[in-house]
């Protein structure tokens, strides 16, 4: 049967290509094809797998396709794939140190070599979670922790009733992620400070945000908005942002890879001076889903945030995994990410961070040529918009491009316009992938 099924992830990895990117099938199809009653004896475990990928394969939507850009969804280095094979193969609990040594070395190793790549404090704590929204949800809650001890808050003991107010600040155009991880935490809504065009917090207006704002204090900044690609000017936001007395977190999704590359990491100047980051490796590193990555630059913050004892449970004088995560049992999530960038090396994670860009780049470029394509960003990472002049146009010519399945992008909503996403993060993406997207282009807004 493992036999079967590497042989069916073969002929699906060696037709995604050619296969048109919207899924096929309907959920009530699938449901149909897959059968709605739970029988009361058993299957043959191969007629299972038979039925699984029958009914479910036509209700994939491929999301691999080197021409598919929505939302900002990497594809899959095939080294780690296979690791990801291994990791549920192994099927070790990754959260305790002492008794999964194998797995729990290979993420550790992982989790240096980010730190190194990314031009982070070697002494920062490294965790491996879901993905972004996590990675966020664990460097508010490292930071959370750290404002209220600092002015004389026990929040494990006292819970947050009675607490000093935490004032929560981010940009308008910040992620949604960074609301739900404060909405999960408890800070509210966050007050937030103008951005500028291209989606850039207002640094000139933070000062005066903090003006009156007293006790403990939270700032979120962004590496890489998700419409313009932008960065926020990290070297003056977190300057202003410690001036405060705030710790400071950087969402950068996806754009925190750019610290990666010598000719990006300029727009990553002063990240190092923040007091946490998350990233996701399924967008830009292109690792199988989850792997959310959270780097906090305190860690007695961070495990004073989730660490925890059971009677039952090894303890480890180093510390266990799930003393820095807000799980006590995953899987080993890191080792796809030490595989990827065990064959990649640092030149190839700079050349994976610069072909996205390039590819992003010549897809602009390409765009502009369309009649009445208009590109709204400016292009300075993995980011493009595209709008038409009218909403209803833009919005036509993306159904039709997502219904022909040659390319899609995601529509989508910036300063006040309708625009078509293109989020350049697969690795496989070269320049006849982005040919072959500007013809699709073209086709939608001429048929």
């Amino acid at each position: 049967m493992i036999d079967d099924v590497a042989e069916r992830a073969k002929r699906w990895l060696e037709n995604i290509d050619d296969r048109p990117i919207p899924a096929e099938a309907t959920i009530d199809q699938v449901k149909a094809a897959l059968g709605h009653t739970l029988r009361d004896t058993g299957a043959d475990p191969s007629a299972v797998i038979d039925r699984l990928v029958s009914a479910v394969e036509p209700g994939l939507m491929t999301m691999q396709s080197p021409r598919f850009f929505g939302w900002v969804i990497g594809g899959t280095q095939p080294v780690a794939l296979a690791a990801d094979w291994l990791v549920s193969t192994w099927d070790q609990n990754a959260g305790m140190r002492a008794p999964t040594p194998g797995v729990f070395a290979a993420e550790e190793l992982a989790g240096e070599w980010v730190l190194d790549l990314l031009g982070l404090p070697a002494t920062a704590a490294v965790s491996f979670v879901t993905g972004a929204t996590m990675a966020n949800f664990v460097g508010l809650a490292a930071g959370r922790q750290y404002v209220l001890a600092d002015h004389g808050w026990d929040v494990n003991r006292d819970g947050l009733t009675g607490a000093p107010r935490i004032h929560f600040i981010a940009g308008e155009e910040r992620h949604g992620a960074i609301d739900l991880a404060g909405r999960y935490l408890g800070l509210g809504e966050a007050t937030l400070v103008k951005s500028d065009a291209q989606g850039r917090i207002r640094v000139d207006l933070l000062a005066d945000t903090f003006a009156d704002m007293p006790g403990p204090k939270i700032l979120c900044l962004q590496a890489g908005n998700v419409h313009s690609g932008s960065f926020d000017d990290l070297w003056a936001a977190v300057e202003v942002g410690h001036a405060a007395g705030a710790w400071v977190h950087i969402d950068g999704a996806f754009g925190l890879w750019a610290a990666a590359s010598p000719r990006y990491k300029s727009l990553m100047e002063g990240h190092v001076r923040a007091d946490s980051w998350a990233t996701d490796a399924h967008k830009t590193l292109n690792v199988p889903y989850d792997c959310g990555i959270a780097i906090v630059a305190h860690p007695e913050a961070m495990t004073g945030a989730f660490g925890m004892h059971a009677e039952y449970l090894p303890t480890a004088e180093a510390g266990n995994a799930y003393d820095r995560v807000p799980e006590l049992s995953r899987r080993a999530r890191g080792v796809p990410v030490w595989a990827t960038l065990n064959a990649l090396g640092r030149n190839g994670v700079t050349a994976l961070v610069d072909g996205l860009a390039d590819a992003a780049a010549a897809l602009a470029a390409g765009l502009r040529t369309l009649p009445g394509a208009k590109i709204v960003n400016d292009v300075v990472f993995t980011q493009v918009c595209l709008a038409m002049a009218d909403d209803a146009t833009t919005l036509t010519v993306g159904q039709r491009l997502n219904d022909e399945g040659v390319a899609f992008a995601s529509p989508s909503t910036w300063r006040g316009r309708a625009v078509l996403r293109f989020s350049v993060s697969n690795w496989a993406t070269d320049a006849t992938d982005v040919e072959r997207t500007v013809e699709a282009v073209r086709r939608a807004i001429t048929s």
